[in-house]
């Protein structure tokens, strides 16, 4: 991953913020759990839940650097530059529909594991919302190019992914 924003339940731009609903009920599923939905009617937007049952929040995946599987995801795209610098192009370059909302995303076909970090990640402002605009909880790795728009402004600098204690 090299580009994710968060969304917090005291966020106006947290599908959680108003409760929970049919459509939003997988945000209060609890970690690990994909909550996945359709946005503006033609894309399918991934996210990972992140806090305990009950609590809406979750990390949208806005890019990815491709490592394997690439021809699979040029075959899904249609094309082969542009794979997964988006939301929306990553889910349909991972083959990600509707069908993965609610699934847990530690075991079976789609699952999230470590790799390789990044290097350097920063902290701005979220793009593609109309309400908490200001809130600097988009992260990305600023020289990659898979990113999927440069930020304007840079909040933080130096932000580490902290490591489990196993």
């Amino acid at each position: 991953m090299v580009e994710t924003e968060a969304y917090r339940p005291e966020d106006p731009a947290c599908h959680a913020y108003k409760g929970p609903t049919m459509r939003n009920r997988n945000i209060f599923a609890g970690p690990g759990i994909a909550y996945v939905y359709v946005s503006y009617g033609i894309h399918r937007l991934l996210n990972v839940v992140c806090e305990e049952e009950g609590i809406g929040s979750a990390v949208l995946i806005r890019a990815l650097r491709p490592v394997e599987g690439v021809e699979l995801m040029q075959e899904r795209r249609g094309r082969p530059k542009d794979l997964c610098n988006g939301p929306g192009r990553l889910t349909q370059a991972l083959g990600v529909d509707i069908a993965h909302d609610g699934r847990d995303l530690t075991e079976g076909p789609l699952t999230l594991v470590p790799g390789e970090e990044p290097g350097e990640i920063v902290a701005t402002t979220r793009i593609g919302i109309s309400r908490g605009v200001d809130l600097p909880w988009r992260y990305l790795a600023p020289g990659e190019r898979d990113v999927s728009v440069r930020p304007k402004t840079i909040e933080g600098r130096g932000l580490r992914r902290e490591r489990s204690r196993a």
